[in-house]
């Protein structure tokens, strides 16, 4: 088992207690990863500023996030499934890109419009995708509409994102930003940087933008619905005015609203087990949706592992219904669906939202 540890860039970040118990839990993983394969790849539907565009997603197997090895958020267990040994090498990175366009080639009828590039991590650190691959993997799909990259906002830079927009490529940043309330991302999630950070990365996208003659440039916010230590009613007050405050920062056109997951090796995943956790409701979603519909900027979520302990979930009767309503939602901007959606469970949220406090909580399973 290898012990995460802090490199010198991360050092004093964060919250010493969370990182020790962080790096202690993260020690227990004992699986190792090809860095020749990605961990995922899948053919999908998103919303863009252009309209729904047809996507293929990809999930690089890096040597993890950097912050992840110091300790890290709370809730991400992501690094887990990264490759031991803190780096990959170009030429594995690259027969990862590879293996994603031959399962596209596999699955799709046509290229997808979309290219989006997760790490777990920080895509434009470049300790673990360097400048050489970034720039090779901005060539390989050069002939893309659109692309979605992943970073922390400390990495943002118009320079790097004009490695993709050079080719007339529409290019998006999307940043784990988790909440607008920066005691809440302290405190409760654990990252270290500020609203104002996310701010400046913003302004790096806007310039990009600007410099940028047959592309846009932009952000794409990730929002963590319900994160530990807070109650229901908590997290969909401090979810609403997160998607509100980021629609109003220049540079930032869609907002997703992530719910939170049980992952394994994280502190979300200990306090689920000692019954002081309860992953969001559906209904909470669908309320935050519905309450932000007007919001100048797409907002979207995608409840992974819904229905089940582990993810967000109602009663299990009408999961798939409310998410199948929440879906349909991020394909129209259409508020009405959730009206056509309703379970006798939802009563039991709405006293959960009343009752529910912090030193009783979670009050159902």
């Amino acid at each position: 088992m290898s012990q995460p540890t802090p490199e010198v860039y991360e050092q004093g970040k964060g919250m010493d207690a969370h990182n020790q118990v962080m790096r202690e839990i993260r020690s227990r993983k004992e699986a190792s990863y090809d860095p020749h394969e990605p961990t995922r790849v899948w053919l999908d539907e998103d919303n863009t500023p252009d309209g729904v565009k047809e996507s293929l997603t990809i999930i690089l197997n890096t040597g993890g996030c950097r912050w992840a090895r110091a300790g890290g958020c709370t809730m991400c267990g992501y690094v887990a499934e990264s490759v031991d040994g803190g780096s990959v090498s170009h030429e594995a990175l690259m027969d990862q890109i590879d293996v994603c366009l031959e399962h596209e080639a596999e699955n799709a009828d046509d290229t997808a419009d979309l290219i989006k590039i997760y790490t777990s991590g920080s895509f434009l650190d470049e300790r673990e995708v360097g400048a050489e691959t970034r720039k090779a993997i901005a060539e390989t799909f050069a002939d893309r509409e659109r692309m979605v990259v992943e970073s922390l906002p400390d990495f943002v830079d118009r320079e790097k994102i004009a490695d993709f927009t050079q080719y007339g490529v529409d290019t998006d940043v999307a940043i784990g930003l988790e909440t607008a309330t920066d005691r809440v991302r302290h405190d409760c999630v654990n990252k270290y940087f500020d609203f104002a950070d996310f701010e400046d990365a913003c302004a790096e996208a806007a310039a990009a933008d600007a410099a940028a003659d047959d592309a846009e440039a932009g952000i794409k916010a990730y929002l963590l619905m319900k994160p530990p230590f807070l109650t229901e009613s908590e997290a969909v007050e401090d979810m609403i005015a997160s998607i509100e405050r980021c629609a109003d920062v220049d540079g930032c056109h869609t907002v997703s609203m992530n719910p939170c997951n049980v992952q394994r090796y994280t502190m979300v995943d200990e306090l689920y087990f000692n019954d002081g956790y309860r992953p969001p409701w559906l209904w909470s979603v669908a309320h935050v949706l519905e309450e932000t519909a007007d919001v100048d900027a797409i907002v979207v979520s995608d409840p992974v592992g819904h229905g089940s302990d582990r993810g967000p979930h109602n009663c299990t009767e009408c999961d798939d219904l409310v998410q199948k309503a929440i879906k349909d939602f991020d394909l129209r901007q259409d508020p009405s669906v959730f009206e056509q959606v309703s379970c006798e469970c939802e009563l039991t949220w709405e006293t959960v939202m009343e009752r529910e406090r912090g030193f009783n909580g979670p009050l159902t399973r």
